[in-house]
């Protein structure tokens, strides 16, 4: 077989070339070079990160003949170093821990530690997925691994070390290996495809080391994919069609319409994605993603794309923080969801039905009667206006701009409506059309005073704690049933006459006269003295 797999083509052969481990790499080196060889390592991380590859690489420092004693940098042109590289040399032993996981295979182990090595310094034993023995052979190495010759060195590979014993553990030296971060794994690729010839775009690189995660062997084979993919070479288009991700744009305009509380049109953006027929786990992630860059750029200001900033100038942190948890919540359970695209949509119908704003924007300038069509503004349709509390909604005819803004002068001036204490507070906040999130806020703050246009509240808040989205919601609703431009203002101080704690002292006093009445009830009684019942507690409701 003539062609090499990019994976194999370019495994490094020292320390210097090996990517996103500097920490592992200096820790070896330096033992080496200080000459404290541990008579144990434990290399721990994930798939494809180099974790056989570094022990390899310290079996050819250990060995070399380059020198008498170990080296930091083999010099691969020695048998030792081309044994090792093969797989053949005589001295270090590569074990697969997962077919060979019976004590007997152990024991055949154990019983050739005692010889010197005949054709280097050190005799080498790798076995590479090490949590994969069982427990009979964990038991048989102990001994051996805490007190081994002193021409021994084991190596243990593995992608999982919580299941291996803490007693074999506590005699290795311990080197965790990281993810690599996007940005080196890119510029690996980037430096792999200048060196194979191979025409590229830089942003198909960055999708490709997106999708591997960190793991260079995954990124290497995502890259041989794509080369086959595109007929030698990596194009953006081809790359998404191979990987099933999208342009972002499509999800910042779905995000848009979320935000703005407009399902019609999310669901429009969502229609526009399923023709490109993508795996909808990726979408997932990518919204996950969007809204994480979203919260650290309210927070750090750190994005250099305009998208996330304009999402960020609009959404508050909190709704932010609730789609965040609606989306990882969703993620977390696709897998048991028989439709993919409706595990999605289900998952954008909860974004929309946890927005703060009841109406979006477009349905508010719909509601208004004014359409703006060539800089122009259009008389309005007639409107329906709210009378406040008792009276009923009553359809009148919309005069001209001119007036209304007239109007609008002399109702700024004198509000129509006047609250004097908190029971006609009460009267008018229980007569408005309110959202769950405004409700659970301002239900818990006592009316203190109303002044022309500005409304004080008094309660345990803070202004600055209020998402901007649920304030400018109470101040449109309050403005509306005032016929005019009110302003909210806070106090603190006790709050024993809100809506919501009158309501609560309302519902206590109708609880109590029902347990009352059915405890007072003379056959009820005679019921439960016959049959020796009893009333299980919090059974007895009010009637509404």
């Amino acid at each position: 077989m003539s062609y090499q797999v990019l994976a194999r083509k370019y495994r490094p052969t020292n320390f210097e070339e090996v990517v996103g481990q500097d920490h592992v790499v200096q820790a070896l080196s330096n033992s080496i070079s200080q000459d404290r060889i541990h008579q144990a390592y434990l290399l721990a991380g994930t798939r494809g990160v180099g974790k056989t590859t570094i022990a390899r690489i310290l079996a050819k420092c250990l060995n070399c003949q380059s020198e008498e004693n170990p080296v930091t940098i083999p010099c691969d042109k020695c048998n030792v170093c081309e044994e090792i590289k093969v797989g053949r040399h005589l001295e270090f032993l590569e074990i697969d821990a997962a077919s060979r996981t019976g004590v007997d295979d152990m024991r055949e182990l154990i019983d050739n530690v005692q010889y010197k090595p005949a054709n280097g310094l050190y005799k080498i034993y790798l076995i590479d997925e090490v949590h994969m023995l069982s427990r009979a052979s964990f038991n048989a190495l102990l001994k051996t691994l805490e007190e081994p010759p002193e021409h021994v060195v084991f190596i243990f590979a593995t992608t999982d070390p919580d299941k291996i014993p803490k007693t074999v553990l506590s005699r290795c030296l311990q080197l965790n290996l990281k993810t690599v971060a996007h940005n080196i794994l890119q510029d690996h690729l980037a430096s792999i495809v200048k060196n194979e010839e191979v025409p590229n775009d830089n942003e198909a690189l960055g999708l490709i080391a997106d999708s591997a995660n960190g793991s260079v062997r995954d990124a290497l084979t995502l890259l041989d994919q794509a080369i086959a993919h595109g007929a030698g070479s990596i194009n953006l288009d081809e790359v998404k069609s191979l990987l099933g991700t999208i342009d972002h744009s499509y999800l910042y305009g779905m995000m848009h319409s979320v935000i703005n509380g407009d399902g019609k049109n999310a669901f429009h953006h969502l229609d526009s994605i399923a023709e490109l027929n993508p795996e909808y786990d990726h979408i997932l992630q990518s919204i996950i993603s969007i809204l994480h860059k979203v919260s650290l750029e309210q927070v750090l200001n750190n994005s250099d794309t305009d998208e996330i900033k304009e999402l960020a100038s609009i959404i508050d942190p909190e709704f932010c923080q609730l789609l965040y948890e609606i989306t990882v919540n969703a993620y977390s359970m696709f897998h048991v969801h028989p439709n993919p695209k409706e595990a999605l949509e289900i998952c954008l119908l909860r974004m929309l039905a946890f927005n703060p704003l009841k109406q979006p924007l477009e349905t508010s300038i719909e509601a208004s009667g004014i359409e703006k069509k060539n800089n122009k503004i259009e008389s309005p349709p007639p409107i329906k206006i709210n009378k406040p509390i008792e009276e009923k909604a009553q359809t009148i005819e919309q005069p001209p701009i001119a007036p209304l803004i007239e109007e609008a002068k002399v109702e700024q001036e004198e509000p129509s409506i006047s609250v004097q204490s908190y029971e006609d507070w009460n009267k008018a906040y229980l007569s408005m059309d309110l959202s769950a999130f405004s409700e659970a806020l301002f239900g818990n703050l006592e009316f203190s005073s109303h002044e022309r246009s500005s409304i004080t509240l008094k309660g345990d808040i803070d202004k600055s704690s209020i998402p901007q989205s649920v304030l400018t919601e109470f101040q449109d609703e309050c403005s509306s049933f005032f016929k005019v431009k009110i302003t909210l203002k806070f106090e603190q101080g006790s709050c024993e006459n809100s809506p919501s704690s009158i309501k609560l002292k309302a519902n206590n006093v109708k609880q109590s006269s029902a347990q009352s009445s059915i405890t007072n009830d003379a056959g009820i009684q005679d019921i439960m003295k016959k049959f020796n019942g009893k009333i299980q507690d919090g059974s007895i409701k009010p009637l509404d």
